[in-house]
């Protein structure tokens, strides 16, 4: 039986930042086990820890606010957790947060909207005042047409619809930091590297980091049904 929800925030630092989200669900798994943390299964012939993290991270990106619920058969106190999870993992995918969430909230995954990036890119070449004129002409486009392979198939859909926001935080050492809010959510995600692709840089991001995710946590609200 289910008695408490969890919601974690943990980091995805360098050193696990190539791991799949696969094994990451593993990891996660095994470090709870080993921490005594009563967690919940699911039921059928093979039952499977519940346990469920808010939005894939795309490997080789790091991350300061990834979230994970984890359903439990008794109840633990946060600190509890925090002390006991944090004694069993390995540098680098701290949890650094924890509060208790409804039983009966909708899947994290359903809830996530948007995810902030920090992205370092090299400058190219190219001075502040440039990149601040390509950032402007982007949020100011009202579509921009965009395609890339995956999987052996073309996709095509409209860049534009998927940036938020997008901003220019410092330039540093040859190369600039920008930050962005993109769309992520169960249909689609943005990704950094499409971005500064369309900003005109010609190389991939130095760096990804995931800052923070979005979630819509509004209540839904139930309508009696009318006569």
């Amino acid at each position: 039986m289910t008695v408490q929800r969890l919601r974690a925030t943990f980091v995805r630092g360098e050193s696990v930042k190539f791991i799949t989200h696969l094994d990451l669900m593993r990891y996660w798994e095994r470090a709870l086990r080993r921490a005594d943390i009563p967690l919940a299964y699911s039921g059928g012939n093979n039952p499977t820890p519940r346990i469920s993290l808010a939005s894939p991270l795309p490997v080789g990106v790091t991350s300061s606010g990834e979230l994970m619920d984890v359903y439990l058969t008794r109840r633990v106190a946060l600190r509890d957790f925090l002390r006991q999870v944090n004694a069993q993992v390995v540098p680098g995918t701290e949890v650094v947060a924890v509060r208790e969430v409804g039983l009966r909230a909708p899947a994290l995954q359903t809830q996530v909207r948007w995810a902030e990036y920090q992205v370092q890119v090299e400058a190219e070449g190219r001075d502040r005042a440039e990149v601040e004129e390509a950032i402007a002409a982007l949020l100011a486009a009202d579509s921009i047409p965009w395609q890339h392979l995956r999987q052996g198939q073309v996709r095509r859909y409209d860049l534009r619809a998927l940036v938020y926001d997008l901003w220019l935080e410092e330039e540093q050492d040859g190369a600039f930091l920008l930050g962005m809010r993109l769309r992520t959510d169960q249909q689609t995600a943005g990704r950094a590297e499409q971005v500064t692709a369309a900003l005109g840089f010609r190389r991939p991001p130095r760096r990804v980091h995931r800052v923070r995710l979005f979630l819509d946590e509004r209540p839904q609200i139930v309508r009696p049904l009318r006569a």
